[in-house]
């Protein structure tokens, strides 16, 4: 039992040894946590000199008496300090005065006649133990009896540590004076049962912070320690239960045994992969040892660490990453605010595709939930709406929302205090209680959340306005080009008149030419220019339309034109609207190289759709959405300089106007054109028709 009493005591010791040291590193300069550090310091050397005496036998009890009072005294000064104004005075002065006459006493025992056998020494600890023991429990019980119900809160675990070492020595004691000894399973066992106090004691000293000990244990290590004593205990049980099968099992005990302990270690691992119990374990640790739900500074840097990771492309599937995995949900949709089209649109989601998310539909800004977001700014917790509406003052949710069992929470992202854009969270996996401090949480991030889109959102406006300052700057360099160009022909046709009978002048006149053609065709094919602002003009849509078409039917596939012969007016720059109807036309060709190109116009009382349709490749969703309209991004390398569709779609949307896409990979293109009626347009024809060169090149 040596080495058992070696081990106990020198855990025992360790553990307050660094108790002790975390406490000298937080400590503030209060009373109480003087007297704590002196008394878990006294434990720490009490249980070093037992272990060494265990291991040696050679330490004289009168010594082990005397760091039993000492270490007993340590205790009783703290408890005194707790007690000052709620217990009786007689008691607190009373246990000062036993500890220091029993102190004395173990000093002057060698001079004493009566204490100079060891027998007579053992009983004098034993008895000595006794007393100070019962004094340390009645000072706790004064303590927790006379406090206030938040203060009985406050010191639980300060109760629970102190009590359970004290209670066991009563138990050890007392078990001596009955037995006229001490128990050595008893005493081997006390340095144990004295360690499991430190966690409890920490905790105390956390949960106390007017003791001027600003003590701080993470969660991982409250977690990962309270794993380890339970699978302690667990290995502990089931040896012994091992041990009974052994005992009982008489010719099969060996054999039980081994199944036992076979089946047991399969329990231990299914135990220790479970997730739930893993979850539920950390839900208990928040809710009962600490006062906040979250590991704030853990939780901040995580959050910031996969905010601000390259591992995705998409900055948003990134920030609903981030914010998904503090609540440990599994998936979430982003929704952002269009303004032009006065609604928040889903713009991406985490960890699927947008487009595998089912049902999903717009959020208009005049609906029932975005009001009641943008004015109160709240949380909506889809369970709690679901039993009490009012608490949200009865607003009616999407259907999609409501019928998605899925789906827990939404959440505001708010800029300032602009509702930028909305959070909808999937439902976290049990436990989960969406409690007051969810919400702030959930507040602070969204706004963090908020100001990161925009940021990025002003970068790549910034980069665009770049990329048309640099398109811009090249355009002017061409222009000085062709105007030398211009300015050598000029010289020729000036000079062609006296010299034109000159074989050489014709010459060099073809190779100037020459040389020119082939400048200005480099020119032409890299220049893309964009028509000067012009004043709107009450055009016929549908010859504009025919003489698109015609001026496309050069190349292949030929377009199937459907349009009736009602004529149909709007406002709009001849040019640019020509411009714009020939490049849809293009490029469904260029689309469809061996399939069909319809186009169609459809008229309505307020409304003209132009619709251009192909049978080519085809886009996916994922490119309509982030590629298609966005500028210099092309698919036709240095044949094109993707600017067309942007172009396209910002000149219809200045007339007033909408473009929409359909389209999937394989199956084609639907590429429509809607633009307003001109309220009372002229009685006349179609406009003159255009001439073919004015709109060349302006949408290429």
């Amino acid at each position: 039992m040596s080495n058992l009493a070696v081990a106990s005591y020198g855990i025992a010791g360790l553990s307050f040894l660094f108790l002790t040291l975390l406490l000298a590193i937080s400590w503030r300069g209060r009373k109480v946590g003087a007297r704590l550090i002196v008394a878990t310091a006294m434990t720490s050397v009490w249980a070093f000199l037992l272990a060494a005496e265990s291991r040696l036998g050679t330490i004289p009890t009168l010594v082990i008496y005397v760091a039993e009072v000492l270490r007993t005294a340590g205790w009783i000064m703290v408890l005194t300090e707790l007690a000052r104004a709620t217990a009786p005075r007689l008691l607190l002065t009373g246990a000062n005065v036993l500890w220091v006459g029993l102190l004395l006493l173990g000093i002057a025992a060698p001079w004493l006649p009566q204490f100079a056998a060891v027998a007579d020494a053992s009983m004098l600890l034993s008895r000595a133990g006794l007393a100070l023991t019962l004094c340390a429990l009645m000072l706790l019980e004064q303590i927790y009896r006379n406090a206030s119900h938040a203060g009985r809160n406050a010191l639980r675990y300060a109760v629970l540590g102190i009590g359970s070492m004290f209670a066991y020595d009563l138990f050890l004691f007392s078990q001596a004076e009955l037995l006229r000894g001490l128990s050595v399973d008893a005493w081997t066992v006390r340095g144990v049962v004295t360690a499991l106090a430190v966690p409890l004691l920490a905790l105390a000293v956390r949960r106390n912070p007017q003791w001027s000990l600003e003590i701080f244990i993470s969660r991982q290590v409250v977690f990962y320690s309270s794993t380890f004593v339970a699978v302690g205990i667990y290995l502990i049980a089931m040896a012994l239960a091992g041990y009974v099968i052994r005992d009982l099992g008489g010719t099969w005990g060996s054999v039980g045994q081994i199944l036992f302990f076979a089946g047991a270690a399969v329990v231990l691992t299914f135990l220790l992969a479970s997730g739930t119990l893993r979850r539920q374990a950390i839900v208990f640790i928040n809710k009962h040892f600490y006062s906040n739900k979250y590991d704030y500074r853990l939780e901040w840097l995580r959050f910031i660490r996969t905010l601000s990771t390259t591992s995705e492309e998409d900055v948003r599937r990134t920030a609903i990453r981030a914010v998904a995995q503090i609540f440990d949900s599994p998936a979430g949709v982003l929704f952002l605010l269009d303004e032009r089209e006065r609604q928040f649109v889903p713009v991406s989601a985490w960890p699927m595709k947008l487009e595998d998310v089912s049902g999903l539909t717009s959020l208009r800004e005049d609906s029932d939930l975005v009001r009641f977001v943008r004015k109160r700014q709240w949380i909506i917790d889809l369970r709690e709406y679901q039993r009490m509406p009012d608490v949200y003052e009865n607003i009616e949710l999407p259907s999609w929302l409501t019928t998605n069992a899925n789906l827990r929470i939404v959440s505001p992202l708010l800029e300032l205090d602009r509702l930028c854009g909305i959070f909808v969270l999937y439902e976290p996996p049990p436990p989960f209680e969406l409690t007051y401090e969810d919400r702030d949480l959930l507040k602070t991030v969204g706004r963090h959340v908020a100001t990161q889109l925009a940021q990025n959102d002003a970068d790549r406006r910034l980069a665009e306005s770049r990329q048309f300052e640099a398109y811009n700057r090249l355009t002017a360099f061409m222009m000085h080009d062709l105007k030398n160009s211009v300015a050598q022909l000029q010289l020729i046709v000036a000079n062609a008149q006296r010299h034109k009978h000159n074989p050489e002048f014709v010459d060099d006149a073809i190779e100037t030419i020459d040389n020119t053609v082939e400048r200005m065709t480099r020119l032409i094919e890299q220049l893309r220019q964009s028509a000067t602002s012009a004043p709107l003009q009450s055009v016929r849509f549908d010859d504009m339309v025919r003489n698109a078409v015609d001026r496309c039917s050069l190349r292949t596939p030929v377009p199937d034109l459907q349009v009736s012969d009602l004529a149909v007016f709007v406002k709009a720059d001849p040019q640019r609207l020509s411009a714009v109807l020939e490049h849809v036309i293009r490029n469904a060709q260029d689309a469809a190289p061996a399939g069909t190109v319809s186009v169609k116009i459809d008229s309505g009382h307020e409304e003209t759709t132009l619709v251009v349709s192909d049978t080519g490749k085809g886009m996916d969703p994922e490119f309509i959405r982030e590629r298609l309209f966005r500028p210099f991004d092309s698919t036709k390398g240095s044949k094109g300089m993707g600017i067309g569709a942007y172009q396209t779609r910002e000149y219809v949307q200045m007339l007033g106007g909408r473009v929409e896409v359909q389209s999937s990979p394989g199956l084609g293109t639907r590429f429509s054109i809607t633009l307003p009626i001109e309220a009372n347009a002229p009685g006349s024809s179609a406009a003159t028709p255009m001439d073919t060169s004015q709109s060349i090149g302006l949408m290429q």
